[in-house]
């Protein structure tokens, strides 16, 4: 296969465009591509085409855009996954994974168990590594749409938003089956896929009676089954367990 590249300023065939820094290094340091050598590129909106590159030095590249190549399809059900932030490294691998998985949309939650505030992800700039995590995760597995990743919300916040529709809603919420007697299974879900949603997944502790008691009026509160799955997990075993109810496969 070509080597791919983001290029969000890829527009349609003719374009003479840059490349971003990142990828401009990964192109010439990594692989050492020259001026001529034939590539793909995808704007992360859709759109992704044959392309040649014209000029590759000094930390610069441009690229030349051939034909357009139709890219896979998204899913059917536009995803936002709502995860609560996790301690370490782990909301890097939930956004790649969830990128990998076709989601929409990526929505950064601060839960009451969640062990990092609002503010120490702004200081941190975690926001703009998982965009980073979210461009090289479609890149690798041939996604032609970037997922943004939206500004970390309190899970008060969340609720709110999806009780306004700012959050495509009604949302999901994935509990323990001890947590909430009117807890649904997968199965009992309607078998009509809904054109969008929103999935909420929790932190390592798990979520408070509260947070369930308040997600209950914009949210369905949904198990899987018996098993404690890790946090880190859950939201790549939801989306493929709902995809495979709606069909997706």
């Amino acid at each position: 296969m070509r080597p791919r590249f983001y290029a969000p300023a890829a527009g349609k065939t003719g374009d003479l465009v840059d490349l971003p820094d990142e990828e401009a290094g990964h192109l010439t340091r990594v692989l050492r591509l020259k001026a001529g050598a034939p590539v793909r590129v995808f704007n992360g909106r859709g759109g992704e085409f044959e392309a040649v590159v014209e000029a590759a030095a000094k930390g610069r590249v441009r690229v030349r855009l051939g034909i357009a190549r139709e890219a896979p399809a998204e899913p059917r059900v536009a995803v936002t996954l709502a995860q609560a932030v996790l301690k370490g490294d782990g909301m890097d691998e939930v956004v790649r994974d969830a990128v990998m998985m076709g989601v929409a949309a990526v929505q950064p939650v601060v839960t009451a168990r969640s062990e990092v505030s609002l503010a120490a992800l702004a200081r941190s700039r975690r926001r703009a590594r998982w965009e980073r995590i979210a461009v090289s995760s479609a890149k690798q597995c041939g996604r032609a749409t970037v997922p943004p990743i939206l500004e970390p919300r309190a899970f008060a916040g969340l609720v709110t938003a999806l009780g306004r529709l700012e959050l495509p809603g009604p949302g999901l919420i994935f509990v323990e089956p001890a947590a909430a007697d009117a807890a649904q299974t997968l199965g009992e879900l309607a078998a009509a896929p809904p054109r969008e949603t929103t999935v909420v997944i929790g932190p390592e502790g798990g979520w408070e009676a509260e947070e369930i008691a308040r997600a209950a009026a914009a949210c369905r509160l949904v198990t899987l089954g018996g098993r404690t799955l890790r946090a880190d997990a859950m939201a790549i075993v939801a989306l493929a367990a709902l995809y495979a109810v709606w069909n997706e496969y």
